[in-house]
């Protein structure tokens, strides 16, 4: 099987959409989850694609507060491949990848956050994102896990995928869908961007 990790830069060169890798600090690259036809989870009339991209609003408006050059690989409802996300984060001389997601469950009984990484840079991210996260919120505590998610696993970065929160649960969702606890949420991935950024 084709390694398309490998192929989708070349490619994307070939197209003449390839971004150009920048010098310079460390660009923090968020990914609003899904998007266009992709709405991802979808529960109580609350789609995941539409709260991603609120989140990941959020969490750059903080970053940039602080100085964090930041870039986004999408700023509106349209589909994006998981493989040209992580070749956004790619692009640059040096980067960190956040992807920002809500979880379902069909049972709806599950409730809490977790962090996915890929890598072990990716592993002191997502812990350093999911310890904030746990300290801010009064959700269960999910902890770290590994995965081999294509966003995680195609970056060549440090990378974290943060599940905020499940829709599936009505409390989780009441909570997810205000301006307030989305700040909160935004806040605390911000701050555990910056601590887990490179020295």
């Amino acid at each position: 099987m084709t390694n398309i990790c490998r192929i989708l830069p070349i490619l994307l060169m070939i197209a003449g959409t390839a971004v150009p890798a920048l010098a310079g600090p460390t660009v923090v690259v968020l990914d609003p989850g899904h998007g266009g036809r992709d709405r991802g989870a979808k529960w109580g009339g609350v789609s995941e694609k539409t709260l991603t991209l609120s989140i990941a609003r959020k969490v750059e408006s903080h970053l940039k507060a602080r100085g964090i050059r930041t870039a986004m690989t999408r700023r509106s409802d349209v589909s994006r491949s998981l493989s040209s996300r992580a070749a956004t984060a790619n692009g640059y001389g040096k980067s960190v990848f956040v992807s920002i997601h809500c979880n379902a469950d069909p049972r709806q009984a599950a409730r809490g956050i977790e962090t996915f990484y890929s890598g072990s840079s990716g592993r002191r991210l997502a812990g350093s994102i999911q310890g904030i996260l746990d300290a801010r919120t009064s959700t269960p505590d999910r902890g770290i896990k590994f995965s081999r998610f294509t966003v995680l696993r195609c970056t060549k970065c440090p990378a974290a995928l943060v599940e905020c929160g499940f829709l599936s649960s009505q409390s989780e969702r009441r909570l997810l869908t205000t301006s307030l606890y989305q700040e909160r949420i935004a806040r605390a991935i911000a701050d555990g961007i910056v601590r887990a950024l490179p020295r």
